[in-house]
């Protein structure tokens, strides 16, 4: 992700996440740190190719500090949810995580979001707790999840890892 592909991650955002939408200036603030020595996130776009040119159909993002990995966010087009691009795009964020030596990822999803869960689960992660309200305005709890990540975990783009 670059800053020219904020507005169109913002309209997908809204589309989304419409109580809890992020705004532009977080944004910003996360592709701030995501380029240069001592990164310490990695945002992505996924496109797809249209009549009139690619139309952006995904998104997602993670911080990576001090050996944690933490899920920001993952958003996919409802018209794409069952084609694998949601798993393509976490695939590529613990490939992130494992190239910034972190040994573990976590993630935080709405209890009321089963197919995330599920997508979440067949990659390893289980759940470890719940944060009350964490989702606002709504006053929805978050299903906190976690994976452990080991040195000896094959490259997770390989399609090796056995519940990807």
């Amino acid at each position: 992700m670059r800053w020219w592909d904020i507005e169109g991650v913002l309209e997908l955002e809204r589309a989304l996440f419409p109580e809890d939408a992020w705004s532009a200036a977080l944004f910003w603030s996360e592709l701030a740190h995501a380029r240069g020595p001592g990164a310490t996130r990695r945002y992505l776009v996924a496109e797809a190719p249209t009549g009139q040119g690619p139309v952006l159909v995904g998104y997602g993002g993670l911080a990576a500090v001090g050996g944690t990995g933490d899920i920001q966010t993952i958003g996919v087009l409802p018209s794409h949810r069952g084609t694998g691009l949601g798993a393509r795009l976490l695939r590529a964020l613990l490939d992130a995580a494992a190239e910034r030596a972190c040994h573990e990822v976590l993630l935080e999803v709405r209890v009321d979001n089963a197919p995330a869960q599920r997508l979440y689960e067949r990659f390893g992660f289980t759940a470890v707790g719940v944060r009350r309200g964490y989702y606002q305005p709504g006053d929805v709890d978050a299903l906190v999840m976690r994976l452990e990540l080991s040195d000896t975990t094959p490259s997770l783009s390989e399609g090796t890892r056995s519940h990807g």
